[in-house]
């Protein structure tokens, strides 16, 4: 019999040294950043040209892009962009092409009144969304590649360090974007949000350049793997191999190989129960996100006090407790970490309701931005390093996407019925937040009756 002697703190926190995580923070910060563009910054300027809540909600249904990429990330497994993949690699190539029409969008952003073109400003945002939506397809897999199939401690670690740079970019992002926005406002521009996409355009290159010092893997496994499953259903349907028949083969092991692999290795029950709990988890938080800055607003806060209690106070609780999140997760494990943060999830939905009831206070604003920015990191860490480990690395840019696309479904289209929903409770917010903390509960059942029989990378 071997005895294992368990980890110290300080054993486990080592993890985080590791020269790969540096480079997985970077890849999290340049998928995050574009949730500014299309989140709060979106909302907040079509709020101040004075559209309607429900009509910001509705315009958040561009987030279903979201939960609907798996259905292309298939080619982005096969498919190489001419010049830059030989140039930079195949991963990289692939996030340089979205960045760059996710810059020109901020460049017809900065030109167009929304009161006046509200569908352009939408479609534009929606072609943003794509662009992030397929960037985050690459980033996913290039981050999962940069640990070993079997590093399980280093996958959980990796997870942290992807969402404390999601978080980065995405509320140093809010912060940029909330102080230009009040800066270019203060000193007399009437487009004050206009110039500040351009200012944002500015952050999108700088993303590229740090990009250049991510290294990109180069597996030979996947190709074969890939190459293996197309001859097989080749010569499973056809007698004869032709120029069709191998396009037939190509087109079938890009779709459907990634979705036998997953259902094969879980099985069919497990694996429905999986995806339904992965579709439930994050509903009440993404209500809550959905309409947070709007409430912000109504109750009385300025983008200032937004951009410093939500953003900038929030990114550095979210970073210490997403780094906390990470060493639950490797010390008590990951099912066990899904559980506790959603039993948080809820509790701290409910100090909202506290806020909306006491009225603008920024003690009790500040004291639920920390505890919300602490549920969610715990939350999005144990989420993320359990979908990690569960993707098959033939197909780790699909299978990472259907998963996480899954869930983002859960989160977008039912959640643009988040600004309906407190206009038909009247604008009552306290029982708007009580609702959103009830949302978590299905999710840890299906997670409950399935905790013994998954099958994860650890």
């Amino acid at each position: 019999m071997k005895i294992y002697k368990k980890q110290t703190l300080s054993e486990t926190f080592s993890v985080y040294f590791d020269r790969r995580m540096i480079r997985i923070l970077l890849l999290g910060a340049i998928s995050g950043f574009p949730w500014v563009l299309i989140g709060s910054s979106l909302s907040l300027w079509l709020k101040e040209d004075g559209l309607s809540r429900s009509t910001i909600g509705w315009a958040g249904l561009i987030f279903a892009v979201y939960a609907f990429n798996y259905l292309w990330a298939p080619l982005i497994d096969r498919i190489r962009i001419p010049l830059l993949t030989d140039k930079i690699g195949h991963r990289r190539g692939w996030i340089v092409s979205m960045q760059t029409i996710i810059l020109l969008s901020l460049a017809g952003w900065s030109l167009i009144n929304p009161t006046a073109n509200l569908t352009l400003v939408i479609s534009i945002g929606l072609i943003i969304a794509i662009a992030s939506a397929t960037q985050d397809i690459t980033v996913d897999a290039l981050r999962i590649e940069q640990i070993g199939e079997k590093e399980g401690k280093s996958m959980q670690a990796g997870a942290a360090m992807a969402v404390v740079g999601w978080w980065t970019g995405y509320k140093l992002g809010g912060v940029i974007a909330l102080n230009s926005a009040e800066f270019f406002q203060n000193i007399g521009f009437k487009n004050y949000w206009q110039v500040t996409f351009l200012v944002l355009g500015v952050v999108i290159i700088v993303c590229n350049i740090g990009l250049m010092f991510i290294n990109e893997p180069q597996p030979t496994d996947r190709k074969k793997s890939q190459r293996k499953t197309d001859k097989m259903i080749e010569k499973k349907y056809f007698s004869a191999s032709n120029i069709f028949t191998k396009i037939f083969s190509w087109i079938s092991g890009t779709i459907a190989g990634p979705i036998l692999s997953f259902f094969r290795k879980n099985g069919f029950k497990v694996a429905i129960a999986i995806l339904a709990f992965i579709f439930l988890f994050k509903i009440g938080e993404a209500f809550l996100g959905r309409m947070s800055v709007i409430f912000y607003k109504e109750i009385g806060f300025t983008k200032s006090d937004i951009a410093l209690y939500s953003k900038g106070l929030g990114w550095v609780t979210t970073v210490i407790f997403t780094l906390l999140g990470g060493l639950f997760a490797i010390r008590s494990g990951v099912i066990k970490a899904m559980f506790v943060s959603g039993i948080l999830m809820a509790l701290t939905n409910l100090l909202f309701t506290l806020l909306a009831w006491s009225g603008k206070s920024e003690l009790l604003f500040a004291i639920a931005v920390i505890f919300d920015d602490m549920a969610a990191a715990f939350a999005t860490v144990a989420f993320v390093a359990f979908i990690s480990m569960l993707v098959d690395r033939t197909y780790t840019a699909t299978q990472y996407a259907l998963l996480a696309s899954i869930g983002t479904a859960g989160r977008t289209t039912l959640a643009a019925s988040s600004g309906a929903l407190v206009d038909w409770l009247n604008g009552d917010w306290g029982l708007f937040f009580i609702i959103t903390a009830i949302m978590v509960i299905p999710s840890l059942i299906f997670l409950y009756t399935i905790r013994k029989k998954l099958k994860l990378n650890d």
